[in-house]
This record gives C-alpha cells, structure tokens and sequence, in this order.
C-alpha cells in the first residue's frame, strides 16, 4: 500500500522562525553560566614576529583576574594541522599572543595593557610570488607551498591538444579577500564539572571537528566532551575553524570557573577567518565551429597565515574549468601559498565563484571571438546528461567523485539546459540583448549570462535516530548542525513524510554531542543529501514498524498510514490513531542509521543559470544591477519558500561581494585596513533589485525524496553575470573583483571603450 501525505513539496513555516522573531533564540554570546567569567585577546602588533619572552605578572595580578594564558600554559596539539593552541610564532597583525579571563569584559582588557611582550620580529611576505621566491622566509616547516606540492588534475592531454586548436583564447583573472561578516560574530563558552567539559560554541561541525579536538588538545577522553550549538547566526563555512575553543576551555580550566570568550566585530574581520585572494590563469582552445578541445588552469590562492580547507578551497576554483564545458582535454594546477595575511578559512562555495568568474567570462570572450551568441554558445557546448568525454578511472563498484574529473560518467539528473532556457525566457534574452559595445550614451546597459556546477550529493557519513515513545512524541536526532539555511525544517519534513504523519508530531534535536548520533560537518551543500538519507531511512523502518503494530492490533494483514491515523485494509471503519498505537508500545521505538549515500555509476552535480541586466554610468563606473534571474537545477524542492530564500540570499551575498566587498591590508605593514562596517563597505538590500528565482523541474533519483544541494550552487556565477553584463553594456571585460568603479574607469581606458 502506498502512502501519501505531501509534505516534501510544501513551503512550511521553518521550525525556529517565532522564536527568532520574538527574540526567544539564544545565541552563545547570549547564554550565560553562575561565576561566569570574559575572557579577551592580546593579538600580534607584527606581520611576522617570535615571541622572545613574556611577562603576564602583573596581568595575574590586576582587580578581576583568574586566569591569563600564553603558550607556555597549553598542549603543543596543532588544532588544524598547521595551528597550535598558542604559538610563539606570529604570522600576522592580529595573531593571538595570550589570553585573558576575568570578572568583566573591561577588566580582562584592562589586564591585556599590563602583559609585557619582547618580539623579535621577522620578514613577512604578502603576497604568493614572495612567498614562493628563493630565499623567502618560511612561514611553516617544508615552506610556503601548503603541503609542499600544487594539486594537479587532468583528463586527456591539454599539452597536446592546444596545438591542434583552431584559435586560443587567454587570460588572467583576480579575486580579493573578502570578509564574511556574518551578522553573529563568533563566540566560545567553557564549563569543566571536573575532568568533564562543555563547550557551547559556533560551529558547523561539532561531532566531527570540535569534540575531536577538545579531547585531543585538552588530553582529556572523547566521551568527557561535550559541545553545543544553541543557534547559528549565519555560518557560512567557517566558524568551527580557528583557536576559539580550545582558548576558553583552557581559560576555564586555569579559573576553574566557566568562561566566554567573544570575538568583537573588528576581531571577526582580522582574525575570523576571511575568503582568499586568488589568481587564475586560464587559456581555452576551440575547433573551428567553437567547440572547446583543450581547456587548461592555473590559480594560485593566497592562504593567509594558516589553513583550515586550504587545498579544499583551491580543488573547487578548477572544478568549473574541468567540468561544465563538453571538452576531451582539461588541466588545472592549483597552489596554496602561505603569506603573512590574515589566516583564510572555509567560505560559502569555496574556489568555486573565482574559477567561474574566470572560467565564464573568458568563455564569453570565446563566444564573442566566435561570431556566436553567449546564451547560444553555452547550450550548444555545455557538458550534456552523458557527462564529459574519455574513459572512467574509478574503480568499478567505488563511489564516483563529486568533483569529478574523468570522462564516460553520465549524470544522474541534468537540469542545466532547463536552467539556460527558462532563464532566458524569464530575463526577455533573444528579444532584449544588443551587441556587446553597441549601446551608447552616458549611461549603457546590458545582459549578461553565465552557468555553474557544483556537488550536489556529497557522500558524507550520515547518522540519525528517530524515538518514538508511549505518548506518541517523535524525536528526530541528527548531530548535524543548522548553520542558518534552514535544514532542521527541512530534515523534519523529510521525517513527516516518510513516516507520513504532521509535521508537528516532529521534534528536531540537533547539534548537542550529548544527544545526538556523530553528524558529519555542515558544509559542501551535503546536509539534505547526506543527512536526508539518513533520515529518510531511519523513518521509512519506524514507519514500517509501525504500521506492522496497527495491523496486528487491528487484526489485519495490511493498514494505511496518512496524518498520524492507521486504517485498515479490508474492514471498513477500523482505525487507529497514531497515538492510541504509542500508548500500546510495550518500549519505545528507537531506530539508528548510519550509512554513506553516493553513486557507483552516476556523477551527482547541481547546476545553475544566472542572467543579470546591468546598467552602467560610462563617467563614473558604478554599476547598478537593474535585474537578476537565477536558473537552478537542485533536484526535487523540500521547501519552495525557503529554497527561494537560499537563492536570493546567496545572489544577494555574491552581488555585495562583487560590486564592492573587499578587505584591504597595508602592503608593508600587514594591518588590516578596513575591520569595520564603517570601512569595510557592505551592500544593503536596497542596492539590489528582488531576485526572480526559477528552479529545473528535474528530481534527482539518488536523492531523499529528489532533492540534491542548493546551499552553495547559487553563488558560483554571480561575478561572471555581471562582469558578462557590463561586457554586454560597455564592450569592456572586467578581470578583477570586486568591480568597483575605480576598476571599471581603467578597464574602459585601458580596453578604449567609448565614453561620452
């Protein structure tokens, strides 16, 4: 018997909203324990530096102070590989030096001026050329080159494909450091009840990341660990990374009272962990009709002081240049470099929006140089549902990448054609686009495209529990942590709708390592896919269970389950409800899954379309954007209301990035210039027009219930619409972000636009 109750699908209230609204949700720099104490941070006035010595006496002795931290107090346990507890190696302005708890905020920075600091400070190097020239200062042992090798994948032979290539196209492309700047600044609360610790903490990964490292770095057992996240403030990738937890749990222990320790709005922009610079090199080769023959990619990715998902991060700039074009020759050489910058981190879609930026924006070019439309140009070679070219090189029966590199994999859903021509139509492309260059006037408009790929199912190990007790309450328990997008609604509808009752007959419980199975880390868009999986496994055996129970008490072979009531097959009028049956349950019925989804034969990918009309003032080079339409291919939507809301957050989050977002550091002395919201000059949403939001009608069939990921595909090609847009408008090619209107003016004067 098939049941139907149609909650996937349904635009729900998401489940924390009220509580949001009324100012209910506690956020850690909210929660507050009896005794609590504030901890503050001495950072590094040197770009580069030793600590020769140090002298925290009278610190320890000023009015409030319990405890004062250097790196002589704590373990030697690199926390991420390259990053201790506490270093007496600085590697940038904002380092930490020693830590500071007391009985107020102002008490502990009061005691950060009485620490007395000898430096023997050190040459730093800023940028990726000096940091790989001879003779630089090594930043870590075995250099500046992060794990002492660039990445390098490739599918056919690039080297011997370009001399065959009718014409080739190059060019060189830039990117800034970004701050991410989430509204919630990150935060860390310690409390030891004797060798026991628990963390509050921001966090996307508390399973898999923090508990792991209290344990490792504080020498205590796994199980003595605990850590929560109460609510996240927007996470966007990286707030598990960095020395927050540690800091207040060793603070904690020294004071032997709990501690909170909260990075201020200037310390979030230095220290917080910010998106890389980059630089990509990208030449194209095509066959006469423009078809490409041999794509190749060099970048080069500034990692700052430390890295968290360095060569992560570096892997996804090239995935585009590898993948999204039907092409039998494809290299990228990725490098991660170690600089005096502010140490960068994990952030929304990794690498992915600069090797897209490059990557579209020179296929535009190629279209250009081509004599073809761009829309024309993208649906004629863009990689097809057969996948890419050439031969599989994973082994038969392992699960295929899903970033993939080789040829003679099909995709298991393909929306990305759907994406460009419903994207098109909805934007007016065929009957509004003009000739790049051929607008005039003061002012000039235009419309630009561009296309995606991205995981769309990430193969994470994936835990849940579901518990069903005698008074018919549910429990959903996943360890996974919802970092603002929403995935609690989303899972627990997944859990209502294979187990076919109402929503409200489901309770999440998330992210507390004490009653939750291990979650994998939020983040590679894997949350639904992943943790849906589990989910829906977990809830498909209870449903099953149950329904065997009704039918047994109902004294029939089969019953129907639909809105929490049983009813019998065969006898008109017997039924059961839901929580009649729970009554009955002579236990509580608990269900555990753990399993690892992917594919053994299928390329699981999410697309994208953008299309963004731009109108831009030839005199002063500001651009506004007049309209944005974003085409996308994630699978079947859970939710209509909050999808869409992903999507234009992600649009909105990437326009502000590429217009004018961009954290700027003295070339000589390493300071941060602009750790503000006075200087650091965020977009507002009345910058920017509504974002019109088309999603493919194409279920993903490896998926819970259709769906594959949507968190991160819609930020991939927003600096290419609009750098295509303003190419459209002006007939000049922006190669730098942000586009701001000092970049424009030289792009027109360099390139010999027309200006008025």
């Amino acid at each position: 018997m098939t049941d139907s109750l149609d909650i996937v699908g349904q635009s729900v209230t998401r489940l924390e909203l009220e509580d949001k609204v009324l100012g209910v949700t506690r956020y850690t720099a909210d929660l507050k324990r009896p005794g609590m104490l504030y901890a503050k941070i001495l950072r590094s006035p040197h770009p580069h530096a030793r600590i020769v010595a140090i002298d925290t006496s009278a610190a320890e002795k000023a009015p409030g102070v319990h405890a004062v931290l250097t790196h002589h107090d704590v373990s030697s346990f690199a926390i991420e590989g390259d990053l201790l507890v506490l270093d007496a190696r600085l590697r940038f302005v904002g380092d930490e030096v020693a830590a500071v708890a007391a009985e107020s905020p102002a008490a502990a920075a009061d005691a950060l001026e009485l620490i007395r600091v000898e430096y023997e400070p050190l040459p730093p190097v800023f940028d990726c050329g000096a940091a790989l020239a001879p003779g630089a200062p090594e930043l870590h042992p075995g250099g500046n080159l992060v794990d002492g090798r660039r990445l390098v994948v490739e599918r056919g032979d690039t080297e011997g494909a370009f001399p065959t290539a009718f014409r080739v196209f190059e060019g060189v492309f830039h990117t800034a450091a970004h701050g991410p700047v989430g509204m919630e600044t990150r935060s860390a609360l310690a409390e030891w009840d004797d060798d026991r610790l628990t963390v509050h903490k921001t966090s996307r990964s508390l399973h898999a990341h923090d508990r792991k490292i209290l344990s490792n770095a504080l020498g205590i057992p796994l199980e003595h660990v605990r850590v929560i996240c109460t609510s996240m403030g927007g996470g966007f990738g990286n707030k598990d990374e960095g020395r927050l937890g540690p800091l207040a749990a060793f603070l904690a222990r020294k004071a032997g009272r709990p501690v909170r320790l909260e990075y201020s709005r200037m310390e979030e922009f230095i220290a917080g962990r910010n998106r890389q610079a980059m630089v990509s090199r990208l030449k194209i080769g095509v066959a006469e009709d423009g078809a490409p023959v041999a794509i190749e990619m060099r970048s080069e990715m500034n990692a700052g002081a430390h890295v968290a998902s360095g060569r992560n991060v570096t892997r996804r700039i090239g995935q585009g240049a590898l993948y999204l074009y039907a092409c039998p020759n494809a290299r990228f050489e990725g490098a991660s470099v170690y600089t005096n910058h502010p140490a960068g981190g994990s952030f929304r879609g990794l690498g992915a929006p600069a090797g897209h930026f490059a990557l579209e924006v020179l296929m535009d070019q190629v279209a250009a140089g081509m004599g073809l439309d761009p829309l024309e140009y993208r649906l004629r070679f863009h990689v097809g549902p057969e996948g890419q070219p050439g031969r599989r090189t994973t082994p038969p029966g392992e699960a295929i990448p899903d970033e993939p590199v080789e040829g003679g994999v099909p995709f298991s859903s393909h929306g990305l054609r759907e994406c460009l021509l419903s994207g098109a139509e909805r934007i007016g492309w065929r009957e509004r686009r003009q000739p790049n260059g051929s607008a005039t006037g003061p002012s000039r408009r235009g419309l630009g495209v561009a296309m995606g790929i991205y995981k769309g199912g990430v193969g994470r190990e994936a835990q849940a529990e579901i518990h069903v007790d005698r008074r018919g309450r549910v429990e959903v328990r996943v360890g996974v942590v919802d970092v603002g997008q929403g995935s609690s609604t989303i899972l627990a509808q997944i859990a209502a709708e294979a187990l076919q009752l109402p929503l409200d007959f489901i309770t999440m419980v998330m992210a507390d390592t004490a009653h939750t199975p291990p979650g994998h880390i939020t983040a590679g868009s894997s949350t639904t896919f992943s943790s849906g999986h589990a989910v829906k496994q977990a809830a498909d055996t209870v449903r099953n269970r149950l329904r065997e129970r009704a039918a047994a008490t109902l004294g029939v072979s089969d019953v129907s389950l639909s809105g929490g009531v049983f009813t019998a097959q065969g006898r008109e009028g017997a039924a059961l409800t839901f929580h009649q049956l729970c009554a009955a349950l002579p236990e509580p019925v608990i269900e555990q899954v753990t399993l690892t989804p992917g594919s053994t034969d299928r390329v699981i990918n999410s697309f994208s379309a953008h299309f963004a009309e731009v109108e831009v003032e030839m005199d002063t080079g500001r651009i506004r954007i007049l309209r944005y339409v974003a085409a996308q291919d994630a699978g079947r939507i859970v939710n209509p209301r909050l999808a869409e809301g992903q999507v234009t957050g992600a649009v909105l989050q990437f326009l502000g990035i590429a217009l004018r977002e961009e954290l700027l550091m003295d070339p000589t002395s390493g300071v941060t210039l602009n750790p503000s919201f006075l200087e650091h000059k965020n977009t507002a949403i009345v910058d920017f027009p509504p974002v019109e939001v088309l999603f493919a009608s194409q279920p993903e069939p490896l998926a819970p219930f259709g769906a594959k990921g949507l968190g991160e595909p819609p930020v991939v090609p927003v600096y290419a619409a609009v750098a295509n847009a303003v190419a459209n408008a002006t007939g000049v090619w922006l190669h730098e972000a942000p586009f701001t209107p000092k970049r424009v003016l030289q792009a027109i004067a360099q390139q010999g636009a027309d200006r008025p």
